[in-house]
């Protein structure tokens, strides 16, 4: 007999989802205009403590437009994360722009400040000066935003916070995707919340988040009929979609309770085995504990309990597998250290859903034991 599907991070609603899309339904508005997308944007802005929230159709489209507002154009170099997913790169290429990728750093396993500096400082020889930095968040724990924005004030970069997975994190109580010029969230069906396809632009003032929204809706001119002077794109969020979002945002705090929930129970019933859960959060730093991960002794040990929990239906993933390693950015300049890598070959992620129960979680962690 199959036994029952344990996902890695499967969506988890809360209830109230269905009465903001049934609004929009009454009112007729199920178009990619209406309230719910202001409602929304003012709901993030509020939990976020930041003042201009973009809704778009993905964490993917804001970061090519927080590229184009920070005047990206082809052939400028863009410094960014390799231990990342793909989407974080590939808005660099999509404006003819050269990614250069920088490794990571062994306590959050986000990008290292000081093979960032060193980077900048090699390029500058060269005669190639960045113009912007795209950091992420991975799993949920905050880069280390001080030192990095240090280092991008003193190279004169425009930064961009991929907060696609930390929704909810902060460092001293400020919110990740807040820090830099520019911030990114993703609801994909795996995050913390869901759209069931979504994201947003965190922006510092009015002008850029209007800005966001021309480009986001076509760049129609302001003209009775259809006028375009610039490019535009197709990126704006769906009013259904936006009144998801409404229904997600007010179980947010619960969600984060749940996977954090998650991330003490695998530490405790795993604690005496040779596993590592990382990263641990430094002081005055909150994680949202998106996906708890373990490191473990070597790449085949990862293997097998990655292939023990599939036999029993149970879904797993490897860490990221850095950008540097990548076929298609595989002639990309790139900085690297050995971290990623390591943490790629070493590392798994364990289901971390917000509505996993005692008894799967129990049963995960019963089946890795077993391996052991």
């Amino acid at each position: 007999m199959i036994k029952k599907k344990i996902w890695l991070s499967s969506p988890h609603m809360g209830g109230e989802e269905q009465k903001y899309i049934q609004e929009a339904f009454d009112n007729n508005w199920v178009a990619p205009i209406g309230c719910q997308i202001g409602l929304l944007e003012k709901s993030l802005e509020s939990f976020l403590h930041k003042n201009y929230v973009t809704a778009l159709n993905s964490g993917t489209a804001a970061l090519h437009l927080a590229l184009k507002l920070a005047n990206i154009k082809k052939n400028d170099t863009v410094l960014c994360q390799t231990h990342t997913h793909v989407a974080s790169a590939n808005p660099i290429v999509y404006e003819g722009a050269t990614p250069v990728f920088i490794d990571s750093e062994p306590d959050t396993w986000n990008i290292s400040p000081e093979l960032l500096e060193k980077a900048i400082r090699d390029l500058n020889t060269k005669g190639i000066k960045p113009k912007a930095l795209i950091v992420v968040h991975l799993y949920g724990m905050p880069a280390k935003m001080p030192e990095i924005l240090e280092i991008a004030r003193k190279y004169n970069l425009k930064v961009i916070e991929d907060a696609a997975e930390s929704l909810g994190s902060s460092i001293n109580g400020q919110m990740t995707g807040t820090f830099g010029d520019y911030g990114i969230l993703s609801f994909n069906g795996n995050k913390i919340i869901t759209t069931s396809g979504g994201g947003a632009l965190i922006t510092q003032t009015e002008k850029d988040k209007q800005k966001a929204i021309f480009w986001a809706t076509q760049s129609r001119d302001k003209a009775p009929h259809y006028q375009h002077s610039e490019i535009g794109y197709n990126y704006r969020m769906s009013n259904i979609v936006a009144g998801i979002g409404r229904g997600q945002m007010e179980v947010l705090p619960l969600r984060i309770k749940q996977r954090r929930a998650n991330f003490d129970f695998y530490k405790k019933n795993l604690k005496d085995l040779p596993l590592e859960l990382a990263p641990l959060e430094p002081t005055g730093y909150f994680s949202n504990r998106w996906l708890t991960t373990v490191l473990t002794d070597s790449y085949e040990t990862r293997e097998k309990i990655r292939h023990t929990l599939e036999q029993e239906n149970i879904e797993t993933r490897p860490l990221w597998k850095p950008m540097h390693l990548q076929p298609i950015f595989k002639n990309a300049p790139a900085y690297i250290n050995g971290v990623s890598e390591d943490l790629f070959n070493r590392g798994l992620c364990l289901p971390s859903g917000s509505d996993l129960n005692l008894t799967n979680k129990k049963r995960i962690t019963n089946i890795i034991k077993k391996v052991f």
